[in-house]
């Protein structure tokens, strides 16, 4: 309100007849000057802008404030399971000491702890709780996770990216399977040893665990989920696995590498695909679960570092209509129609505000198609994005 309406709303104001128009005036000024802002903050908050696909607000309420002065470090993983309770791995190497303050000894403050290193939230956004402490021997603890699944006889996955081992777990903590072996890896034509595991998905109908094994092999390779026995791997477009492949030059121009760049994180679908993202090859490739190479699509060609594939949900309708996409790049969620692959919107900005995100890097869905994105690097939290139903979606 500028000073020439104050003047005038007081003048009104002093007769009763001039009442109702001074309240008028004060709504709209009032109005005049919040509704910019308040349409900034929504713009600022999640909502997809672009094309006929769902659209997503970002949730301020969660989650919840965590116990006992915890505190999230790099979230490398996240998964939400049949009961939309939300798992999420971190590194909690990557606090410092000032984050961390109260376990520094001496403490050097109040506050605060590095949270265990798996979590489990409820739908409201408590935690049920956590367990996996750096103190524990390694043969059990599952360091620098990377990529989380609940599988549908509710054992968790969780593979460790820079020590070459995929680790079954019950949902307790209680190690019952390992793929692969601490520190040791042979290139992608081992069947016994993983290179870099990333990304996990277990099939309901066969129980086959499928692992993006890529951050040092280039390949996908299918383990029994019950025993850890060797079934399969194949590389991109279906075929053999070169490790000693020539990658060259960058280029968004020329055609896309033969091989997996980084091959980061997979999902699998009721109609029996297997959609896997490669990281630094900036694409998504689909296939049967035998390897068959089906399609590929190439998203954001010209994002150079670590590329734009980072993680792929599905959402949860019967057809599975939507395909999700973190992009850790470009600080982003991409939506494609998965029939074709075409990109039909997107939501995310690079920033810490609420509804921003910094390095995406896992990412889930739960029963009601809304979408838990956790952030890696500097990023550090767990943001849930709310699906918008009714007009305007």
């Amino acid at each position: 309100m500028n000073r020439r309406q104050g003047k005038e709303l007081k003048r009104m104001m002093r007769s009763r007849a001039g009442y109702g128009w001074a309240v008028f005036l004060a709504i709209t000024a009032l109005q005049s000057a919040w509704l910019p802002q308040l349409e900034a903050q929504k713009s600022a908050t999640g909502a997809a802008t672009t094309g006929t696909g769902p659209r997503f607000q970002v949730d301020p309420t969660w989650p919840r404030e965590m116990p006992k002065n915890w505190i999230l470090g790099a979230v490398t993983g996240v998964f939400v399971d049949a009961k939309d309770h939300v798992w999420v791995t971190h590194l909690p190497e990557t606090l410092t000491e000032e984050e961390t303050s109260a376990v520094q000894k001496p403490p050097i403050a109040t506050c605060c702890a590095p949270a265990p290193t798996v979590l489990e939230f409820d739908p409201a956004g408590n935690v049920v709780q956590g367990w996996g402490d750096p103190s524990q021997d390694i043969s059990v603890y599952p360091r620098n996770p990377h990529g989380i699944f609940v599988d549908h006889n509710d054992f968790v996955w969780i593979g460790t990216y820079m020590h070459h081992r995929v680790m079954k777990f019950t949902r307790e903590g209680k190690l019952v399977l390992t793929i692969g072996t601490y520190d040791k890896t042979n290139g992608s034509a081992d069947t016994l040893l993983l290179g870099g595991p990333a990304g996990i998905w277990v099939d309901p109908k066969t129980n086959e665990a499928f692992i993006a094994d890529g951050y040092r092999n280039r390949r996908v390779v299918v383990y029994d989920g019950a025993t850890g026995k060797y079934l399969r791997h194949w590389g991109a477009y279906g075929e053999a696995p070169d490790d000693k492949y020539d990658f060259g030059e960058r280029n968004p121009d020329g055609p896309p590498p033969r091989q997996f760049s980084t091959v980061h994180g997979l999902t699998g679908t009721r109609d029996g695909l297997i959609y896997v993202a490669d990281r630094r090859g900036n694409r998504i490739q689909v296939f049967e679960q035998s390897g068959k190479f089906v399609k590929e699509k190439i998203i954001a060609p010209r994002t150079l570092a670590s590329g734009s594939a980072f993680v792929l949900v599905p959402s949860p309708d019967e057809a599975e209509q939507w395909l999700y996409m973190a992009d850790g790049t470009n600080h982003k969620v991409w939506i494609l129609r998965r029939s074709d692959l075409e990109i039909v919107g997107e939501f995310g900005h690079g920033g810490r505000q609420l509804g921003q995100m910094l390095r995406p890097h896992g990412m889930s869905v739960d029963a009601k198609g809304n979408l838990y994105v956790g952030e890696a690097s500097t990023g550090r939290r767990v943001q849930r994005f709310l699906l918008q139903t009714g007009p305007g979606r």
